[in-house]
């Protein structure tokens, strides 16, 4: 048997952004992914944008009935923040709040335990026309919008998250124009990673003064770096990309302070941001709890084999090139490296150099398209989902036996839910989807992963 504690959660992930629908219904506001796709739908697969998704708003009840069948102790979601602040800020949405009391409540009533995000990718759109997370103001309205929900839903949430990926709104949406708002600003890509350390110092700050019992962490898609081979090039290499992917937010949520390296590096390129002693004093006092984790694969880099153009905006790339490396095994579907053991790398580093705080998988998944070919009597035998998990959880369970304190997996994700600019693309969920009708139907992965959850484990 491969074998976990009792106490371990099992379960899944999403965000209101990805499950909700009715994006402009019911008094939400919009946010950047309505104002992008209204837009440029073009960029969008298939021209589908986030109106409908796969419509948790109206269904949540039924929803919640089919997490408790494919054996969920808890649940990851997040709260739309232009949903609870339509303009980001000021006039409080009732119907919002009275929704996420609702599905907060209906989890726990069904042994469900919540564990709650603040924002995933989600700028209201109103605050985006000042400048999102380039603007300090930006920041106050995170810190007020954290403080109502903390104050809102502190008795039925003990399990929150800052922010999820936060990275990923800075490379994707100030260096490789995947997010909105599309921008090429390495020196504005530095002030919104900082604005995003600060306000997730702020959160915490304000967490801990309403509830002295729960926990308040930060959602990290950490992506160990490989080097080409040991030569010191490489190595470096290695040591550099992994500043900028996973220190760069790892280090202040949990050390509470930046990587002396790291910090040389944005000088050296004149981008260090506009910063006080005050703030870096606030994110060095207000820590995560614990920390999630989401892991899909790694990155391989090597030494750059040409000189960077000494014209083109900073990227991390100045320092290292991209390396394939041979023989290894890939997700046609999303052109990524499966490589179960990096979640193991990941459980030693979090063991041997963060203090072994405690930590979980908040995401791990495998998006396949196309799944209807795998349709057996009327369920999709999606075996290739349920290979995925067990050789990731074979090394998990080698890394908490080793030592590090890890208490959960959840899997991206529960339904086959909306994806960014892949729309559908690319189906992730223990439960189908049908598009055209809203009908839900358990896969074998999620019958799979109910009878991991009741054992603990599996041989």
């Amino acid at each position: 048997m491969v074998e976990f504690p009792k106490s371990f959660f099992f379960g899944s992930a999403t965000s209101a952004t990805q499950c909700e629908g009715a994006h402009t219904a019911y008094d939400k506001g919009a946010d950047i992914w309505d104002l992008w796709y209204e837009q440029e739908p073009f960029k969008f697969h298939d021209e589908i944008g986030p109106g409908t998704t796969s419509t948790f708003y109206e269904h949540y009840q039924s929803d919640i009935q089919l997490l408790k069948a494919t054996g969920h102790n808890s649940f990851r979601t997040s709260i739309s923040w232009s949903r609870l602040f339509p303009k980001g800020y000021g006039e409080i949405n009732e119907d919002a709040v009275r929704f996420y009391k609702d599905v907060f409540q209906e989890l726990k009533a069904n042994g469900i335990e919540p564990f709650v995000n603040l924002y995933h990718f989600d700028m209201p759109a109103a605050l985006q026309e000042i400048g999102g997370w380039e603007n300090r103001q930006v920041v106050a309205y995170y810190q007020a919008y954290a403080k109502t929900c903390f104050t809102l839903f502190h008795e039925e949430v003990k399990h929150w998250f800052t922010f999820n990926e936060p990275i990923v709104h800075v490379e994707c949406g100030y260096l490789s124009c995947y997010h909105y708002p599309c921008k090429v600003d390495p020196k504005a890509a530095v002030q919104v990673a900082y604005h995003t350390a600060l306000a997730s110092a702020l959160a915490i700050r304000e967490y801990h003064k309403i509830d002295k019992e729960g926990k308040i962490g930060i959602v990290l898609n950490l992506t160990p770096a490989y080097p080409r081979s040991d030569h010191p090039a490489d190595v470096k290499a290695a040591t550099i990309a992994e500043l900028f992917a996973n220190k760069s937010f790892l280090d202040p949520s949990v050390k509470g302070e930046y990587d002396p390296m790291l910090v040389e590096i944005i000088r050296k390129h004149d981008l260090m941001p506009t910063y006080t002693q005050e703030d870096l004093q606030v994110i060095k006092e207000n820590r995560v709890d614990f920390l999630g984790v989401n892991y899909y694969q790694p990155v391989r880099v090597c030494a750059k084999a040409n000189m960077p153009n000494p014209d083109a905006p900073f990227t991390p790339e100045y320092y290292f090139d991209r390396y394939e490396m041979p023989g290894r095994k890939m997700n046609p579907y999303r052109g990524w490296e499966i490589y179960p053991k990096g979640i193991y790398d990941i459980a030693m580093n979090i063991r041997d150099n963060y203090g072994n705080i405690e930590w979980m998988i908040t995401e791990n998944g495998m998006g396949v398209e196309n799944e209807e070919r795998f349709r057996k009597d009327g369920r999709i035998e999606d075996d290739y989902r349920i290979a995925f998990f067990k050789d990731h959880l074979t090394w998990l369970a080698k890394g908490i036996k080793e030592g590090s304190h890890c208490i959960g997996y959840h899997v991206w994700t529960f339904i086959d839910c909306w994806s960014w600019l892949n729309a559908y693309k690319n189906r992730y969920g223990l439960v189908e989807l049908n598009l055209a009708t809203q009908e839900r139907i358990i896969k074998k992965s999620g019958r799979w992963f109910k009878e991991l959850a009741e054992h603990h484990g599996f041989e």
